[in-house]
This record gives structure tokens, sequence and C-alpha cells, in this order.
């Protein structure tokens, strides 16, 4: 079995020297790192992953905690983290929620046990502040697509007060006076900007506050919060209807055209995610677009450069809290349309 000592002596080095050369933890020159690259695949050596661990003090894992990868929302920011991770020679261990508080709390506490160098956290119903400290202590913590209020922690989200204002503006240019809007029950910041660009929006031009009805995030989700009011919608004339992301989108406009209205026709559904169901839906949904991927890439990015930070005297943390918010953009599809004038106001 090749040892060390053989990669060594084949490189003309060290042992040490070649500890150095594969931990990164002390500086090595380019050509010494040549020279043990060559000699180990010269011998075939591969370097032991849990011996680099010890030498380092890391185990090149980040931790990712998702609400649902069912949804392809979730399921594309994980593949933006794992590629991000991968490209910067770190392994991603997956966790999925549920959007239950229970499991967040349990996958948080099973994160820390593990012995991860860091995390990527999509909470879905998250602690509070104080418990997410207690549970995580100094493990380093990047928030992505939902902030929980009160941490210090770097997060990267999308902006979603702007995403709900450009849906807002879409429907009245077209002539739409009464609307509705399904948001995610409990509380997602997430959810609660995007109802607030909207209904901001929409008040300023309409004088009128529009209703929110809640429900899980899914398709059923909006299938539920609208079932629900259904005879009060139709029959008030409304003619809008805006779900804060897609899946709720998809569900409400299933349970409209089963209760007999047509979607645009009678009633425009506007979502928020653009995933792919809503691309080969029908009506092709219109929707925000969320350069998800990039949430993922961007979350890694940083807690990988507070991970690598040689300067760092205490174990590695990302810096100082700090928000990113990447833009969104508007995409219209076939699910929205001019208010029919016997609806108009």
């Amino acid at each position: 079995m090749v040892s060390i000592a053989d990669v060594a002596a084949r490189a003309g080095v060290s042992p040490t020297t070649v500890s150095h050369a594969l931990s990164g933890k002390r500086k090595v020159s380019d050509e010494v790192r040549a020279r043990v690259q060559t000699a180990m695949s010269e011998l075939g050596y591969v370097p032991s992953r849990s011996a680099q661990s010890l030498a380092s003090g890391r185990t090149r894992i980040i931790g990712l905690i998702v609400p649902d990868i069912s949804n392809e929302f979730f399921a594309e920011l994980t593949r933006g983290v794992e590629e991000a991770a991968v490209d910067r020679g770190y392994n991603v261990i997956l966790c999925t929620t549920g959007f239950d508080h229970a499991r967040e709390v349990h996958y948080l506490t099973m994160i820390r046990s593990r012995a991860v160098d860091g995390l990527v956290y999509a909470a879905g119903s998250p602690p509070t502040t104080s418990e997410l400290g207690d549970i995580l202590g100094d493990l380093p913590l990047v928030l992505v697509d939902e902030e929980v209020p009160g941490s210090s922690a770097p997060s990267f989200v999308s902006d979603n007060v702007a995403g709900g204002r450009l849906v807002a503006e879409h429907l009245l240019e077209l002539g739409h006076r009464d609307a509705v809007v399904l948001a995610a029950e409990g509380d997602l910041v997430s959810s609660a900007q995007r109802v607030e660009g909207f209904r901001e929006t929409w008040a300023g031009t309409t004088g009128v506050v529009p209703a929110v009805y809640t429900g899980a995030f899914t398709a059923e989700g909006g299938r539920t919060a609208i079932a629900g009011h259904l005879p009060q919608l139709l029959d008030s004339g409304a003619t809008a209807v805006f779900a804060a992301n897609d899946l709720m989108a998809l569900g409400a406009i299933e349970e409209l055209e089963r209760a007999g209205a047509r979607v645009p026709d009678d009633v425009s559904v506007v979502g928020f995610d653009d995933i792919t169901a809503g691309r080969f839906a029908r009506p092709r949904l219109t929707t925000v677009r969320q350069n998800i991927a990039e949430l993922g890439a961007r979350a890694v990015e940083s807690l990988v450069a507070a991970l690598e930070d040689e300067t760092a005297i205490d174990p590695p943390s990302p810096s100082q809290s700090s928000r990113s918010v990447l833009p969104v953009t508007l995409t219209v599809r076939e699910s929205t349309a001019p208010a029919r004038r016997g609806k108009e106001r």
C-alpha cells in the first residue's frame, strides 16, 4: 500500500510537506505541489479523506437544508448549491424538512453534530434566532432564499417586494381592478414581501387593498386556498389572482377551471418562481422569474470564502451580517389577458 512517505520519497520532499500540499493548511510553492501531484499520480496514491480532515480540521462537507425537494424551485436551488460546492472541492449533505418546524430543528441539530464545515439554509419553518444560535453555535451559516428575522448570518434572496410590484403593474396595465392574493401560511418572509409589493402598488392605484388567502406553498395549497373562497371571488367580479409561488398558481388554475372559470378569459393568474412546470402548463403561466441556481451558487461562494479565510484564528464564520438581493423579472405568458369589459372598474 502506497503511503505518504512513498510519495515524499518520489517527490524529493518531506512527508510533512506532502501533508501541507494535500491539506492546504500551510503554503507550499506551485513547483513543489506539482511534484507531489506527479508523484501521487505515478504511484497511484489516493489520499485518505479522514486523514485530510484530521490534518486540516475540515471535512470539506457542506450541509444544505431545504423545505421540499419535490418542489422544482428547491430542486433547482439544490443543483446550484451542489455544482458550486463540487467546483470548489466540497461535498453536500441534503436534508428536506417539509415546512415542518420540528423537522427543521431535528435536521439543524443533526447537521451540527455531523461535523460539517458549514451550512446553507433555506428555511421553511425556522426556529427563532436565539434557538438557531443555540442549535448551531459557531457553525458557519449562510441563509438562502428565505431570511430568518433577527439573524446576523449573510443571506442571498431575490427582490421579492419588486416582484410583487411587477405583478401588480402588469395586471393593472391589463385593466384589472379587482384581485385576490394567495400567500403562504405561516411566517415565510419571502411570501410576505411578495404580498407587500403587490398590495402597496395595487392599493396605490385602485384605492382598494386586495384580500389575501393563505395555504401551503404547494399546488394542493393553491387549490385549497382558493376553493374556500370561489363563490365570493367569482360573484365579487374579481378578475385576477396573484399566487406567491408557481405551484400555488397552478393549483389555483386547476380549481378555477374545475369551477367553470376560464383562465385567462375570466380570471388572469400570475405566479412567482418560473419553474419548468409553469412553462409547459396550459395556459402557460405568467410569472416572476428568479435566478434560482444563482442564489444557490452565491450562497456557497460566500460560505466557502469564509471557510477558506486563511487569516482567521478562531473557527471560521461568514463575515458580519450582509444581505444580497438578486433582481427578478416578469415573464408574460398565456395565463394573463386584458380584463373583460363587464368586469372593468
